[in-house]
C-alpha cells in the first residue's frame, strides 16, 4: 500500500490531482471554523460546552457530523453539504414518480447534465430554508438551549438576512468544490469533504473519553472500533456475483460477444443513505415536540411530549433502538427498490444477447435477479442497522462524565468513512494501473 502512494505522488497527474483534492479539503475545513459575521465566537464556544449531549445537540447531530462540527458553531459552511444531499436523494426519487425525469436519466451524459441543475437548484433553495431556521433557532436560543449566552448580539432584521445569505453562499460554494474535486481530483467531491469533517472530530472525542474513562476503557473503545471496521470492509466488499454469457453474433463482417462475465450485486446494495434517511425521521418528533413547546402551552399535547421523552429523545432506550433499527430496515428495501431496477437489467441484457446459464431472457431473468436481490437485502439491512444502533448501545461509554457528543450517529460516521475511503482508494489504484500497464513486450 505505501509504495503504491509513493507511485502515485511520483506521476506527475496523479500527484496533481491528489495535492488538488487536500487543497480543497484544507479549504473546507478553514470554512467550517471562520464564524460567520454578527456571530459572537466566544459565546458559542460556551454555550457549546454548556450543552454538550443535551436534546437540541441529539436534534442537530445528524446536519451537525454532515457540517463537520461548523452547524452549532455557526460558520460559514454551517449548512455544509446536507441541502446537496438531500436534494440528490429527492431528485434521485422523482425519477420514479416524474416521467420527464426518467427520460432524462435514460438520454445519457446531456440528461445528466440536466439532472445535475436541477439538483443544484433544489440544493440552492434548501440551503437558504436551512440557514433561515438555523438562524431563527440561534436568535430565539432554541439552537443550544440550556444557554443564557446571546450568540447573535445584533438581532436587527438586516443582520439576521446576512448570516443567512452568507451561510447560504458557503452552501453553494461548497457545493461548487466538491464537484471540482469530483472533476479534477480523486474520488467523489461531496463524500470527501463530509470524510474530512468526520474525521476532524475523531481526535477531539478520542480525548474525551480517554479523559472521562481513562487509559483502559480507551483502549478497549479502540479495539471494538477496529473490529468494527473490520467487519464493515468485509461486509462491503461482499457482492452475489451472477453469472451472464453473452451469445455470438454477426455485425457486419466483425463477430461479437460469446464473451462470460458477471452481475455483482452488493451485499449492501444501498450504500449509507437508508441510516441517514432513518436517522432524519427519528428526530421529527423531538422536533415537532420543541415547536410545541415553544408555543403557547397545549394541554392536549401532554401525552406526545410525556412518549417523545421516555422513549424517542433518549438513544439508549431499548424501544429507541427498536423503532430505529426497523426504519433502517424499512429505507433499505425501498430504497434498493427504487434504485436497482430487475425489469431493466433483464432487458438490457436480453437486447446484447446476454443470459444468465440455466435462466431464460426475458421475464424468468427479472424474476430471478428480484428473487436474489430480495434474499441478498436481508443480511445487508440487518448489517446496516447493528452497525447503526452499536453506538446506541454502547452510548454510556462516551457520553459518562462529558462524552462523544454525536455518538448516535457512530454508525454513519463509520460507514461513510470505510465506504469513501475504500472508493479512493479503488480510483487511485484504477489510475495506477492505467499509467502503469506495461503490456507484455517490455
Amino acid at each position: 500500500m505505501l509504495s503504491a502512494f509513493i507511485s502515485s505522488l511520483r506521476t506527475a497527474d496523479l500527484r496533481r490531482k491528489i495535492l488538488f483534492t487536500l487543497a480543497m479539503v484544507i479549504l473546507y475545513r478553514v470554512g467550517a471554523t471562520l464564524p460567520s459575521p454578527g456571530v459572537n465566537y466566544g459565546n458559542v464556544q460556551q454555550c457549546i460546552e454548556q450543552v454538550s449531549g443535551g436534546a437540541s445537540g441529539q436534534i442537530y447531530s445528524l446536519i451537525n457530523l454532515f457540517s463537520g462540527g461548523a452547524l452549532l458553531q455557526l460558520s460559514v459552511f454551517a449548512v455544509g453539504v446536507m441541502p446537496y444531499i438531500t436534494a440528490s436523494i429527492i431528485v434521485q426519487l422523482l425519477t420514479v414518480v416524474i416521467p420527464r425525469f426518467e427520460q432524462l436519466r435514460k438520454e445519457g451524459q446531456s440528461g445528466q447534465a440536466k439532472m445535475t441543475q436541477y439538483t443544484r437548484y433544489l440544493a440552492i433553495a434548501l440551503a437558504i430554508l436551512q440557514a433561515t431556521s438555523i438562524v431563527a433557532l440561534a436568535a430565539n436560543g432554541g439552537l443550544l438551549q440550556g444557554c443564557a449566552l446571546d450568540i447573535i448580539n445584533d438581532q436587527s432584521i438586516f443582520v439576521l438576512a446576512v448570516i443567512v445569505i452568507v451561510m447560504t453562499a458557503g452552501a453553494a460554494l461548497v457545493m461548487w468544490m466538491g464537484e471540482l474535486v469530483t472533476e479534477r481530483g480523486i474520488g467523489n467531491g461531496m463524500s470527501l469533504l463530509i470524510f474530512s469533517g468526520i474525521a476532524a472530530a475523531i481526535p477531539g472525542e478520542g480525548k474525551a473519553i480517554l479523559d472521562s474513562r481513562g487509559g483502559l476503557v480507551f483502549a478497549l473503545v479502540c479495539l471494538a472500533a477496529l473490529a468494527i471496521i473490520i467487519g464493515v470492509v468485509f461486509v462491503e466488499q461482499g457482492q452475489r456475483r451472477i453469472p451472464v454469457q453473452y451469445a455470438k453474433r454477426m455485425v457486419g463482417r466483425r463477430m461479437y460477444g460469446g464473451t462470460s462475465t458477471y452481475l455483482p450485486l452488493k451485499v449492501n446494495q444501498a450504500g449509507v443513505i437508508p441510516v441517514i434517511f432513518a436517522s432524519s425521521l427519528i428526530y421529527i418528533p423531538q422536533l415537532i415536540t420543541q415547536l410545541i413547546q415553544s408555543g403557547s402551552s397545549n394541554p392536549g399535547t401532554g401525552r406526545w411530549e410525556k412518549f417523545v421523552a421516555d422513549y424517542l429523545s433518549n438513544p439508549s432506550d431499548p424501544i429507541y433502538i427498536a423503532v430505529y433499527f426497523g426504519l433502517i430496515v424499512f429505507f433499505t428495501y425501498f430504497y434498493v427498490s427504487i434504485t436497482f431496477n430487475p425489469d431493466e437489467r433483464a432487458d438490457e441484457m436480453k437486447k446484447f444477447g446476454g443470459f444468465i446459464p440455466g435462466i431464460r431472457p426475458g421475464k424468468p431473468t427479472a424474476d430471478y435477479l428480484r428473487y436474489v436481490l430480495s434474499r441478498i437485502t436481508l443480511p445487508g439491512s440487518v448489517y446496516l442497522g447493528i452497525i447503526a444502533v452499536l453506538p446506541n448501545v454502547f452510548l454510556d461509554i462516551g457520553n459518562s462524565g462529558g462524552g462523544v457528543q454525536n455518538l448516535p450517529f457512530g454508525g454513519t460516521a463509520v460507514l461513510i468513512m470505510i465506504g469513501v475511503g475504500l472508493d479512493t482508494v479503488k480510483q487511485i489504484e484504477s489510475q495506477l494501473m492505467q499509467r502503469n500497464y506495461e503490456g507484455f513486450l517490455k
